[in-house]
């Protein structure tokens, strides 16, 4: 047998290497029902909007989708907490120590977001009642419609605590669930179920998630069964975390800001037409980009806090390049559909309402080339617990974006040189964050006793609650 020439071998090595460091870090069961429910998150999308244009009237329809991203909208208001009650029950799970204390906070924090679900839930109905003289009927369905999107942001915080007690592929599970079930239901009212019979099988469907999230939760302490003491508990929690939670406020904040600033100045100055159909077909397609690479990150989670808590910077540095990695890959995917044949697909997208320059391919290139390795960072920083970083990056780059983006007004730029500065300045913030992630995370992984923004990195699994 002719052994192996050289550059074949190399190549062997150099796959089996990372082979190895891919399975010594990530949990495949987790990465594929991750997977799942990051692309059904987007199938759902697109079956939904495919149903309603269908079974819906027109006007009916587009009230559905202002109260559908309403209700998604209530996440906002969760500016970090969620991070906060994570890093510091996964201190404490990883150090072996009682999390009742915890666990009491976290079911007052679940209560105060299940009630805000519930409040727009019945401000919903009577505003289709009275603003949109809707029947009783109608604003019920309205009203069920936005508590099912709601509900997400108590979805998110159990998402969390369960990452956080190691129970990410029993969260997942129910995610999936979730995501195959509510699309199934989709596709049930194209064969005749009603509206009024659907908007009560998604929430019973959530009832049913909740119950069983909570149960595990409960048995690992996460969540205890008491509700009373609620209003105290949640005293304590921001009494001990107020500067933490200022500090995840001011990056959540900042982040929508950021995110958002062209959706403000593109139709103020070049008004509704073409350059705002422009911008918003490349911010959606960014954005698109943005959530698969956050699924990906999330699965390193798991493997980069236990380096953290074991001081283990190798470990910590490779977890975070296979989360670079992970994510570049459906970066990659969009990237190469879009250098295919873009003009093609925007045309198909946009029909004769815009044509969308061909600078704007290289634009998503750049700009999903810099938020793979942006992302992978902020998520090492947030769920490592260094908040007062990410708050100090956050304001710089409000004050950045602000100053560049204004420039290019007042330089009259047009839209696609607009699109140009604000992928300058988004890799400005990259670099940002792999510096502080670098100084902060990895160099304290390195130096055991090194101070941690919470506490010092081995104080913070017995501090105060």
């Amino acid at each position: 047998m002719l052994a192996p020439s050289a550059p074949s071998a190399a190549r062997f090595r150099l796959i089996s290497a990372a082979t190895s460091l891919f399975t010594e870090v990530i949990s495949l069961p987790y990465l594929v029902l991750r997977a799942w429910t990051a692309g059904g998150g987007l199938i759902a999308g697109l079956v939904q909007t495919f149903v309603f244009a269908h079974v819906l009237r027109p006007d009916q329809f587009s009230i559905y989708i202002l109260i559908g991203a309403l209700g998604i909208s209530l996440w906002v208001f969760d500016l970090g907490i969620s991070k906060i009650l994570f890093v510091r029950l996964r201190a404490k799970y990883l150090a072996g120590q009682d999390t009742r204390t915890l666990a009491l906070q976290a079911n007052a924090i679940v209560l105060l977001y299940a009630l805000m679900a519930l409040t727009g839930t019945a401000l919903c109905f009577v505003v289709a009642r009275i603003a949109l003289s809707a029947s009783t009927l109608t604003a019920l369905e309205f009203a069920m419609f936005f508590l099912f999107s709601a509900l997400n942001l108590v979805w998110f915080v159990q998402r969390n605590l369960s990452v956080a007690v190691d129970e990410f592929i029993y969260f997942e599970t129910l995610e999936a669930v979730r995501r195959s079930g509510y699309i199934g239901m989709l596709l049930a009212m194209l064969i005749g179920m009603p509206v009024p019979l659907f908007m009560i099988a998604v929430n019973l469907l959530w009832i049913a998630l909740f119950t069983l999230a909570i149960q595990r939760l409960v048995r690992r302490q996460a969540l205890v069964p008491r509700l009373r003491g609620a209003v105290r508990q949640l005293k304590r929690f921001f009494r001990h975390n107020y500067r933490s939670a200022l500090r995840t406020g001011i990056h959540g904040a900042s982040e929508i800001y950021i995110h958002n600033i062209l959706y403000i100045l593109v139709p103020l100055v070049f008004g509704l037409g073409a350059p705002t159909i422009v911008l918003d077909t490349t911010i959606k397609i960014f954005y698109g980009t943005l959530v698969l690479c956050a699924a990906a990150c999330d699965v390193l989670i798991p493997r980069q806090t236990v380096a953290f808590s074991e001081h283990n910077a190798p470990a910590l540095i490779r977890a975070t390049v296979v989360a670079i990695g992970l994510s570049a890959l459906p970066a990659t995917i969009v990237c190469a559909v879009l250098w295919c044949d873009s003009n093609r697909l925007f045309a198909l997208l946009l029909g004769s309402s815009a044509t969308v320059p061909a600078a704007i391919t290289p634009i998503l290139t750049a700009l999903s080339a810099v938020a793979v390795v942006r992302m992978a960072c902020n998520f090492l920083l947030q769920y490592t617990g260094f908040f007062r970083e990410i708050s100090q990056l956050s304001i710089i780059m409000c004050i950045i974006t602000t100053v560049a983006t204004g420039a290019g007004l007042l330089w009259r730029l047009d839209i696609v040189e607009l699109l140009e500065i604000y992928t300058a300045v988004y890799a400005v913030s990259m670099l940002l964050y792999v510096v502080a992630a670098v100084g902060g995370p990895i160099r304290a992984a390195a130096h055991s006793g090194t101070t941690h923004p919470l506490g010092s990195v081995t104080a913070i699994q017995s501090a105060p609650q």
